[in-house]
């Protein structure tokens, strides 16, 4: 298949998370995060791995970076760790965390790479966690707080500023099911974690606003293309349940002001949320962009019984616990996700039929494969190659389609600690070796260089 062309202004980047790759968690004034904690729990974390040292990536970042370069990326989104810069979350400040912050959009510089910052890829500081979370909208007001330093201090250096990453995640795999730090089960009152973290969001954009320096800000969901399985009637309440809490109830306050009513019916918070109505102003802050994680695409199907919810299941979707997601037979990666390279334009257009002209992004695409060292050193991940490609093809189809998609991050760069997978999930085009942390770029990564040599010049 020969390389699809993107516009010359099209953005093409890579991605990583600050507790996923950076290490040296008690270094230089950094507090504990959320996710130090849960990784000491037993059992939590499939292999029994920590984030403690990952890819040493703190050390390591200026060769990474350069790597990065090698293969010919434009940009770089990393995420700051809110408790290497607050380390109690509130109060003083950590300068050796900026510090460290600069140094990499500075090196990005140096590289011709595009710094893109994303301010909470999960990392809350234990103490705010202490206090409630994200379950009490301190935690909201203490994040804007943060946001808004940290942009002062690196807006000269940092131009694009993501708020959140995938608040689905933090808010229904923290709160909800508890597979993910904080690791809590507290059924439907997960979604007010959701409410406070786009708050979060909302108040964070005012402030960053309201800085001198001119910087684009967004945000990055999560989102699913979602089918019913069949025509049938409760194939498509299924299908609505799934797109209403895994894609709606994020779209619709930050991009329309609103809740989706239905979904807060299935999860029986319409009270709740209705006494806190005047909270979506805030939420809805005009967005220079949107960041779009996309992996896979959900077919849902109703229970056999015909029974959606079932309270006493902890689960990541309030009141519709029992959707199936049914087994279309696609591809999947090592993560069990089906490769469903179209749905990509499905989520674009989500975003493009509530924000029309709104640029858009992929921030996060890509997958996990269980790679094998070669003799010679070399990882010759086809699967990995052969799935990047289906998706930079999606991206040139979603342009030709007029949709408004301006770039696109692939994930990761390098292997990296899969939240509650540890160790054993690698989803990067560069491998690292976690003993000696030495770095291979990968047969996905030299395609990926390629692809990009290949591009139309500006």
């Amino acid at each position: 298949m020969a390389h699809p062309a993107l516009p010359a202004d099209f953005v093409w980047g890579t991605a990583t998370a600050s507790y996923q790759i950076e290490g040296a968690v008690a270094e230089d004034g950094r507090g504990p995060s959320i996710w130090d904690s849960f990784a000491r729990v037993p059992g939590a974390i499939s292999d029994g791995t920590n984030g403690d040292r990952a890819d040493d990536h703190y050390h390591r970042y200026a060769a990474d970076i350069a790597l990065m370069a090698e293969l010919g990326f434009g940009a770089y989104r990393f995420s700051v760790a809110w408790p290497r810069v607050v380390p109690t979350g509130t109060g003083e400040v950590n300068q050796a965390g900026l510090d460290f912050y600069r140094r990499i959009a500075e090196t990005c510089h140096e590289h011709g790479i595009t710094p893109w910052a994303t301010l909470y890829h999960w990392d809350l500081p234990q103490p705010l966690e202490d206090r409630g979370g994200w379950l009490v909208p301190e935690t909201a007001q203490a994040f804007a707080e943060y946001a808004a330093l940290t942009h002062e201090a690196l807006g000269d250096v940092v131009s694009h500023w993501i708020t959140l990453n995938e608040p689905w995640c933090s808010a229904l795999l923290g709160y909800g099911n508890g597979v993910h730090a904080p690791g809590k089960q507290v059924g439907s009152d997960a979604l007010k974690a959701a409410h406070h973290l786009l708050l979060g969001h909302g108040l964070a954009v005012q402030k960053m606003r309201a800085s001198s320096h001119d910087s684009t800000l967004g945000i990055t969901l999560n989102l699913y293309s979602v089918r019913p399985a069949s025509g049938s009637a409760a194939d498509a309440e299924a299908a609505r349940r799934t797109d209403g809490m895994g894609n709606r109830f994020f779209l619709d306050p930050v991009l329309l002001g609103s809740y989706p009513d239905d979904v807060l019916a299935d999860a029986g918070v319409q009270e709740w949320f209705a006494e806190r109505s005047g909270d979506l102003a805030t939420i809805a802050q005009p967005l220079d962009f949107v960041g779009i994680n996309y992996y896979s695409r959900h077919t849902a199907a109703a229970p056999e019984d015909g029974r959606f919810a079932d309270p006493s299941i902890p689960s990541a979707t309030p009141g519709s616990e029992r959707v199936v997601h049914v087994d279309t037979g696609a591809d999947k990666t090592f993560m069990g996700w089906e490769v469903h390279p179209d749905g990509l334009l499905d989520v674009v257009a989500m975003v493009a039929e509530r924000a029309p002209g709104t640029p858009v992004y992929i921030t996060e695409n890509g997958a996990a494969y269980d790679d094998v060292v070669s003799p010679d050193g070399s990882v010759e991940d086809e699967d990995r190659r052969h799935y990047l490609e289906l998706h930079a093809q999606a991206c040139a189809d979603a342009v030709a389609a007029g949709l408004p998609l301006r770039g696109y991050f692939a994930w990761s760069f390098l292997d990296n600690w899969e939240w509650a997978f540890g160790e054993s999930r690698r989803f990067g085009i560069v491998r690292v070796d976690y003993e000696t942390q030495e770095r291979t770029v990968k047969r996905s990564g030299w395609w990926f260089r390629d692809l990009l040599a290949a591009q139309p010049k500006g």
